[in-house]
């Protein structure tokens, strides 16, 4: 039988690149169901070429307009709107595998939606589990989910671990997160107060969307991973590392007791991790270019205490210092640095105050020990209004 995906968050760079893996094996993969925020005209698109039977938009004016589009198109797609609506798409009885792309702290809810109803649960959402944390962990267990990450790095370290994830802790001495670096790796720390949305989105190796892209110039990004990786494999904070390797080959490296080190290496696309994941225990072409070890260039390695990376990118300790706080700091600081990114983007503050604002917030917010999804919800919204402030303090 066919794999009935939901794509949530299909207008998105890992929404398109799951529909182009899709669209490569329609023995195999089906689509039910499509999620995008505002982009209707891309929606309807997609809604002509896959013929999906739900699509979602975020909100009631972008879903009124894509119904009106849908019904003079022709297609039978049903179109639905708001939270509850990408919940109970994320859990509908007839969705095997559900695709989570939704950016940010907004694709929570249907994560765990598709957690509880035992869904095989693609995760590129990292947020889910740096705001979730063991609540969302608990949903995957409780519901008999099938978890399985889609960023690149928490792909490769999946790749890497055995089978049996039991034996992890016993076996696994570090788990080695790699970065590129991003488009900033060697440029004076002093120098970044003058950097460009435009600039901090220019990404050397990878293709992503802006605020992915400006999280990666700030690594931000992977201080949002090794939290991840904290609650998807289990391992203490101090057995995460991440080193600099800026030609983005090897995507990251699990270190066993005995020293050796098993990588996973490949092109940096995105098709490969998601035809993974597509298919898992299963492999599928992906699309991507293979790797020409003939053509490869020198792989290099650096480590954050070199080079002054340490000052260049300051925000990455975040992740070691809020994994030590009181529960519900890492979704404190994913909710600032989204804030901050966002008036980054809209040219309000300075990319150097991006980490300014996330510090201000910690300082700012004090997370209650949250134990429901509302809870988390809530001090989301609390820390969303503490980046704020310390945003409107910085022009005072």
């Amino acid at each position: 039988m066919k794999q009935r995906i939901a794509v949530l968050g299909s207008t998105g760079s890992i929404g398109a690149n799951t529909l182009a893996v899709i669209a490569r094996h329609p023995d195999r993969f089906e689509v039910f169901a499509l999620s995008a925020a505002t982009q209707v005209d891309l929606m309807l698109q997609q809604c002509l070429r896959f013929r999906p039977a739900i699509a979602v938009m975020a909100h009631e004016e972008a879903g009124r307009a894509l119904a009106a589009r849908m019904e003079s198109s022709g297609l039978a797609t049903r179109v639905a709107w708001g939270a509850q609506a990408l919940d109970a798409v994320a859990a509908h009885e007839q969705v095997d595998t559900v695709m989570a792309a939704i950016v940010g702290a907004a694709g929570l809810s249907s994560c765990i939606a598709a957690a509880r109803a035992g869904k095989k649960l693609l995760l590129a959402n990292k947020e889910a589990l740096v705001v979730g944390g063991d609540f969302f962990m608990a949903a995957v267990r409780r519901g008999g989910a099938t978890l399985l990450p889609i960023d690149s790095e928490h792909s490769a370290i999946f790749q890497s671990l055995p089978e049996d994830a039991a034996t992890w802790s016993a076996r696994v001495e570090k788990i080695i997160l790699t970065a590129s670096g991003g488009p900033f790796r060697t440029r004076e720390p002093a120098s970044l107060r003058d950097v460009t949305p435009d600039q901090a989105c220019a990404h050397p190796n990878w293709v992503m969307g802006r605020k992915i892209s400006v999280d990666s110039a700030t690594m931000m990004n992977k201080a949002l991973e090794v939290i991840e990786a904290r609650y998807l494999f289990g391992l203490a904070p101090e057995r995460l590392q991440v080193v600099i390797h800026p030609q983005s080959v090897i995507h990251s490296m699990v270190q066993y007791r005995d020293t050796s080190v098993v990588a996973q290496l490949g092109t940096p696309d995105m098709r490969v991790p998601i035809a993974y994941g597509l298919a898992w225990p299963d492999r599928v072409t992906s699309g991507a270019q293979a790797l020409d070890f003939g053509a490869l260039a020198d792989m290099s390695f650096e480590s954050l205490e070199t080079r002054g990376h340490r000052q260049r990118f300051p925000g990455l300790q975040l992740a070691w210092d809020s994994l030590a706080a009181a529960p519900g700091t890492p979704a404190v600081l994913n909710a600032a640095n989204e804030v901050a990114v966002s008036a980054f983007l809209e040219q309000r503050i300075r990319f150097d105050q991006i980490h300014s604002v996330n510090l201000a917030t910690l300082e700012r917010v004090t997370p209650s020990n949250p134990a429901t999804l509302q809870d988390l919800l809530d001090l989301d919204a609390r820390a969303r209004r503490g980046a704020h402030d310390a945003i409107r303090s910085l022009g005072s």
